[in-house]
């Protein structure tokens, strides 16, 4: 059987000694992690929110260095004009069943008042491009929001290109009832 050694409580105080007296090796960082790693739990994490904070303060000054010469964006939205059409009722393409029947109301959202005035004159021909396109429709094309963003899509460029060269940013619904 193998002798067990133990050793007396004076060795174990004189061996602790000697490895206190020794510096650590590694010039700063491993005099920085000998520090560190003597002090308590609490020192670790106090210095560690302390590292963390001026880390984070270096990158926020230089995030605003970089863009401190900018402005800073307006608040402001750009103006919209809006225009009403009349309310349009159509019958839907709905072959040999019952009749259904498409309302719907639509405003226009325009940059500006220039293109109000160009708008006017077009208004007949959009209204009759409007009209044609919505009774080639069945009422499953209307279903859902991606069947009303297809139509939306589709008023949107014909109207652009009843009063080219201006243009109109988006149709709106007012209201759709399909009946």
């Amino acid at each position: 059987m193998a002798a067990k050694v133990t050793t007396a409580p004076e060795d174990a105080d004189a061996g602790e000694a000697q490895a206190a007296d020794a510096k650590p090796a590694g010039g700063f960082f491993g005099r920085l992690i000998g520090k560190i790693t003597g002090m308590g739990r609490m020192k670790m994490m106090i210095f560690g929110g302390v590292a963390l904070a001026l880390i984070g303060g270096g990158v926020y000054g230089t995030m605003l260095m970089k863009g401190g010469d900018k402005k800073p964006a307006e608040a402001a939205v750009a103006k919209t004009f809006h225009h009403e059409l009349p309310e349009m009722m159509v019958n839907l393409s709905a072959g040999n069943d019952r009749p259904q029947y498409l309302r719907v109301k639509i405003t226009l959202e325009l940059e500006n008042e220039k293109t109000i005035e160009m708008l006017k004159p077009a208004l007949p021909r959009v209204v009759d491009t409007f009209q044609v396109h919505l009774r080639e429709l069945r009422a499953s094309d209307l279903q859902g929001s991606a069947g009303l963003f297809r139509l939306r899509e589709e008023l949107t460029r014909r109207v652009n290109h009843a009063i080219a060269p201006a243009k109109i940013r988006a149709v709106l619904f007012r209201e759709v009832v399909v009946q």
